[in-house]
């Protein structure tokens, strides 16, 4: 699977490196995804999410309930 996360969206960017001799090749930005396992109280269960480091955060502020809402208002599966 591609390395993008499930709340945000966030996928990988793509750009150029440049060497010391300013040669120019592609290259590419991951984003910085974490394997997180959240208890769903409304389910009775675990979940196991695919999260940037930014949407970990989000989740903290918004609870893991508003937060698999918006991911099943996305069309993914949890």
């Amino acid at each position: 699977m591609s390395a993008h996360c499930q709340l945000t969206g966030a996928r990988p960017g793509f750009g150029k490196k440049i060497s010391h001799s300013h040669r120019r090749t592609s290259r590419r930005f991951d984003p910085n995804i974490q394997n997180k396992r959240y208890w769903l109280p409304g389910e009775g269960r675990h979940v196991r999410l695919r999260l940037s480091a930014r949407a970990v955060k989000t989740v903290d502020v918004i609870g893991v309930e508003a937060a698999v809402a918006r991911i099943r208002a996305r069309g993914e599966r949890v």
